[in-house]
């Protein structure tokens, strides 16, 4: 029983993944008969093996970003990170979106699996390998699923719901709090459980959601953004269900301690003085007394009240408040940073009507990288919202204009985009594409060629995302 259980721990899983993905890294750079590559066989036919003896079929599925195996998703670390997402890659490319290995699988047949997978052409190579494989009775492979448009727009609704309950949950929540009232963290939890089951199941479009910016209602938006964005930053980082609850709790309650900022403060449109600024600082010492002064305070209020306090004090302790002995930050401080940084640079606020471009605001989080921000978490952040996030306006090489609506899970420069202007300038009926696309001869059907600023355009991000 205990050799069960052994097999069956995620780890396990994980390893099989990894171990796969190294096969085929191997079999791309060497020929199949090579030492290297034949040492990674024989590693994953002892692997698989034994996990099959335990479990019954190794099925091994591509659902969206992330794998799963026999149903369950699979969480993985930094350590590996590399090696999924070229799988992830590589099974998008073949239009593979599950394999499956089962009982009597040897040396040959996994070879010739590997041979199917890294000489697959870029012309219909899904039915190519299930050609070159179909004699091989221990192993099957299944096309990648595609969307239904119809699914699509009922979730984009439905994420579109719960997005906007949370945006008016959290603004009751803030209004409750300035007059007085002692708010119960229960309230809250029940919220954060329904919006980390949406980004569980619809992580893209939730993002593309919290580019969705309101100027009137900032405060409100920032925090449920920078709770979405962190929530989805602790998935990609294998955090469990109860955790994922729980930053997303921390990560909503981060800015609490500006409703004790004096109104003319923090919506002044000019500059701030030195003395009106040394007050916005006292933001995150006012937010631990907030969140020590709610009903049944709890490993989770604590846990707020730290990250409340911490995340304006950067990766190497440069920020505020200062203290006299630096120290590492807490993991949820330290994602809860990049989630803040990233939704304030490009949101609108009162002293900033004009908001930096997503792709501009991640390059100087780039050069940020290891002093304000953490570098690893920061290259997790990066794969997740891709090299040209959500919002952003782009030049194509076909001179049409296009708006970013999604990033594409495996390939992070080329997400899926909304084509809004033909190539003479002329505005046309938004409609989706994918860069991720090819023709017939194998090449990319449209790049895009450089960026733009939406504001400069005056191009409404929402009428298009909504």
């Amino acid at each position: 029983m205990k050799a069960k259980n052994r097999v069956n721990s995620p780890k396990t899983k994980t390893n099989l993944i990894n171990q796969l993905s190294v096969l085929l890294r191997s079999a791309e750079v060497h020929h199949v008969k090579n030492i290297a590559v034949g040492k990674a066989v024989n590693n994953f036919v002892l692997q698989v093996n034994e996990f099959i003896k335990n479990e019954g079929d190794f099925v091994l599925e591509l659902r969206g970003a992330f794998f799963f195996v026999n149903e369950s998703r699979i969480r993985y670390s930094s350590e590996v990170m590399v090696n999924f997402d070229y799988l992830v890659r590589l099974f998008r490319t073949l239009m593979v979106g599950t394999v499956i290995i089962k009982s009597g699988i040897g040396a040959n047949e996994i070879i010739s699996l590997t041979e199917a997978f890294v000489k697959a052409p870029a012309i219909n190579p899904f039915e190519i390998i299930s050609q070159k494989i179909s004699h091989i009775n221990s192993i099957a492979v299944y096309e990648l699923k595609k969307i239904v448009e119809e699914d699509l727009l009922d979730a984009r609704k439905m994420v579109k719901k719960s997005y906007f309950k949370a945006v008016s949950f959290t603004q009751g929540i803030m209004n409750n709090i300035q007059l007085g009232e002692t708010v119960a963290l229960k309230k809250a939890k029940r919220m954060i459980v329904s919006l980390v089951d949406r980004i569980i199941d619809h992580e893209q479009i939730l993002l593309g959601m919290t580019s969705i910016k309101n100027y009137d209602e900032y405060t409100y938006h920032h925090c449920v953004n920078v709770s979405i964005m962190s929530v989805a930053l602790g998935q990609r980082l294998g955090l469990g269900m109860k955790q994922l609850i729980e930053l997303g709790m921390v990560s909503l309650f981060h800015d609490i301690g500006k409703l004790k900022i004096p109104a003319k403060i923090l919506n002044k449109k000019t500059q701030l003085t030195d003395e009106e600024w040394q007050v916005i600082k006292k933001h995150p010492v006012e937010g631990v007394r907030f969140l020590l002064k709610m009903k049944h305070v709890d490993s989770v209020s604590i846990r707020s009240a730290i990250v409340a306090f911490e995340h304006h004090m950067f990766y190497n302790n440069t920020g505020y408040p200062l203290v006299k002995k630096p120290f590492s930050l807490d993991l949820y401080s330290r994602i809860v940073t990049l989630a803040d940084q990233y939704d304030a640079m490009t949101s609108a606020r009162v002293y900033s009507r004009n908001p930096m471009s997503p792709d501009k605001a991640l390059n100087l989080m780039i050069k940020q990288a290891g002093s304000q921000l953490d570098p690893l978490l920061l290259q997790f952040f990066i794969n997740m919202v891709g090299i040209y996030p959500v919002g952003t306006l782009v030049t194509l090489d076909s001179m049409e204009l296009g708006l970013v609506y999604e990033s594409n899970p495996g390939f992070v420069n080329r997400p899926r985009i909304f084509i809004i202007a033909d190539s003479s300038g002329n505005q046309v009926d938004a409609f989706q594409v994918d860069l991720a696309e090819k023709n017939n001869e194998g090449d990319y059907i449209k790049t895009i060629v450089r960026t733009l600023d939406a504001d400069k355009w005056d191009i409404n991000i929402a009428e298009y995302l909504m």
